[in-house]
This record gives structure tokens, sequence and C-alpha cells, in this order.
């Protein structure tokens, strides 16, 4: 069975509700990875691992614990084009399923945005987090882990 991984450190409490909820509904392995403590629903399915401080400690700690046929929600980039080299699927905050594809895309993108500031430009951060991106990613969770379930029988 798959584990859920998630990288904790700027999932909104929205989202980590509904992984939670998810995760007791599928009896689901899922594990919350951040450098701080971070509350999660209790239930033996679930665990929150807290990792020392640090520059990318709890990315380095998902990259290496996650193997094929997991999934990984986050936020980073470079991040879910490391763990995607394994065959990890990822989902980011938003509902948004990234492919070899987008995660090239995405990295280019982010390496532009990264020279324009860099350069002194101005390019505002992302939108506020909405219900509908709230149900995106509820309904990208359900697809995968219905996926998943038809996988494992």
């Amino acid at each position: 069975m798959p584990t859920i991984w998630v990288d904790a450190d700027a999932t909104p409490k929205a989202v980590r509700e509904i992984i939670c909820k998810a995760a007791i509904r599928t009896e689901m392995t899922t594990r919350f990875v951040a450098n701080h403590r971070v509350p999660v629903t209790p239930h033996p399915c679930i665990t929150s691992h807290q990792v020392e401080p640090g520059f990318d400690v709890a990315d380095n700690y998902i990259a290496q614990e996650a193997v094929a046929g997991d999934l990984l929600i986050t936020q980073d980039i470079p991040l879910a084009a490391e763990v995607m080299e394994n065959k990890v699927d990822v989902i980011n905050n938003r509902g948004e399923t990234y492919n070899p594809q987008t995660i090239r895309q995405k990295l280019q993108m982010r390496d532009f945005m990264e020279t324009l500031r860099s350069s002194g430009v101005q390019s505002g951060g992302p939108a506020a987090f909405s219900d509908k991106d709230k149900q995106t990613f509820a309904n990208s969770l359900d697809r995968w882990l219905a996926r998943a379930k038809r996988a494992s029988t």
C-alpha cells in the first residue's frame, strides 16, 4: 500500500484537514514532515515527523523515504521534480497534478522568476488560497486515492 507524504512546512490548514479526513477514510498511511510541529488529526495511520531545523532538511528526508507509487503533496517544485524521478506522484496544495512535462515547465518558470527577482523586479506572490483551490485539491486527492486503491487490488 502506498504512503502519502506531505511537505507540511507551508501546507494550508484546510489542505491538512482534507488529507487527514481522506487518510482516515481510506486508512492510507500518511506522513506529515516539517521542521516545526504540525498539528494533525490523531489517528494510527497519520504521523507528524519533525525534522531538525535547516534548509531543505524536510525535503531531503521526504526524497530519501518516498518510493515509487507513493504520493507527495508539496508546493516545492525542485522537491517535486526530484521525487518524480523515483516514480512518486505529486500534487500541489491547489490540486495541480504534476507530470514530467509540467514539472519541467514549472522549473523553468521558477528559475525565470528567480532571475527577475534577483534583478530587482517585483513579481508579487501567489493568489490567496481559495475555496475553489480547496475543492480542486480534494478532487485531485480523491482521484489519486481511487487509482491507488485499484492498483492495490
